[in-house]
């Protein structure tokens, strides 16, 4: 009993000092962590030209400008929409001057509070929200920094990928070489087929969201689209964040009832889509968390590393559940956070659709 109880005091005092590394360590581990799922994306590309007998460098110089490529098209098709948006920015200005002077009225007369005392309070969160303006600029500038780090690391562990490889192996006994081999191979793919699926199903969302929106006479709805389907990076709270989002904008440009109700109503029909076609014919077996672990590990990474956190979090607990898996005193972890394995097959018209969408 005594050896157990020092055991679990081990455990859990190593799990404190991992998560005080990578939380003190953030500004360090989070480029090189989204440069490495990124990596992975590019691997077979890069992999494929070096057969063709492409030189090395090359390569993966034309990895790092296809990522490049990508993301100037998103964020060109983002600011023409942003553009497009901000022509009813107008319109949406004398609607909050409206509302605002109507909660004006509406604190004067339930609240006594006179409009004199209102604007003084107004006045006095003024250097808030100079702070506010001030820490967005910082933000921008690190995104910025980051945004170059990242293009490094990728560039970099495409490069000397043989060579790291290599030298995580030699720290492995050779009865083991060829065991880490495999583990080393598994995560490269299932962070590889994640980031693919991840985006085949945006790009799907993209389609369903703009469809239904359109339909309904959404305005900007291409914009709306966009968002929705972005925010897929987030697992359940994504979406509903953009449809909520999209609720708002439209009962502001004075939706009536029936478009709100359309809006919602596409959400949950895009919801079934995706959950009973699109994510097991294109994410599949390769990410296998349950949902509770999935939450965890949301919630983890936004409070150790942020924004970023939430990107890398599946990715990289998949990562550790293949680590896990392989070593026997870690396998119970690695079934914690798996999925619970059902022979429950779709019948009827979703599996005819299921067997054709896969031929």
């Amino acid at each position: 009993m005594t050896f157990s109880t020092t055991s679990l005091i081990k455990k859990m005092l190593a799990i404190i000092l991992l998560l005080s590394i990578l939380y003190l360590g953030k500004s360090f581990f989070i480029p090189i962590a989204i440069g490495g799922v990124l990596a992975t994306l590019f691997l077979p590309f890069c992999k494929w030209m070096e057969i063709k007998k492409v030189p090395k460098w090359l390569a993966v110089t034309t990895c790092l400008a296809l990522f490049l490529t990508i993301v100037a098209a998103i964020i060109l098709l983002l600011s023409w929409q942003i553009t497009a948006l901000a022509n009813d920015f107008s319109i949406l200005k004398d609607k909050a001057i409206s509302t605002g002077n109507n909660l004006q009225q509406y604190l004067f007369k339930n609240l006594g509070i006179n409009k004199k005392t209102q604007l003084q309070i107004l006045n006095d969160e003024q250097p808030v929200i100079t702070k506010v303006l001030q820490l967005l600029a910082g933000s921008f500038i690190t995104i910025f920094t980051n945004f170059i780090l990242v293009m490094a690391y990728i560039f970099l562990l495409l490069y000397y990928r043989l060579h790291l490889l290599q030298f995580i192996l030699k720290l492995a006994p050779a009865t083991q070489q060829k065991e880490m081999n495999e583990v080393l191979h598994n995560i490269a793919n299932v962070s590889q087929q994640y980031m693919l699926g991840l985006g085949k199903m945006i790009v799907c969302l993209w389609v369903m969201y703009g469809i239904g929106f359109s339909i309904l006479g959404v305005k900007n709805a291409l914009f709306f689209s966009m968002l929705c389907g972005l925010l897929e990076i987030v697992p359940f709270i994504g979406n509903i964040t953009g449809t909520t989002i999209t609720v708002l904008v439209a009962a502001i440009n004075g939706a009536g009832i029936t478009m709100i109700v359309g809006i919602v109503a596409t959400y949950v029909i895009v919801q079934f889509i995706q959950g009973w076609l699109l994510e097991p014919l294109i994410l599949g077996p390769q990410v296998k968390i349950n949902p509770f672990s999935t939450i965890i590990a949301l919630v983890l990474g936004q409070l150790l590393w942020g924004i970023p956190g939430i990107f890398l979090a599946i990715p990289l607990t998949a990562m550790v559940k293949i680590i896990f898996d392989h070593f026997e005193s870690l396998q119970p972890y690695g079934f914690l956070i798996g999925t619970i394995e059902t022979k429950k097959q779709p019948t009827g018209l979703l599996k005819r659709i299921k067997s054709r969408l896969k031929k």
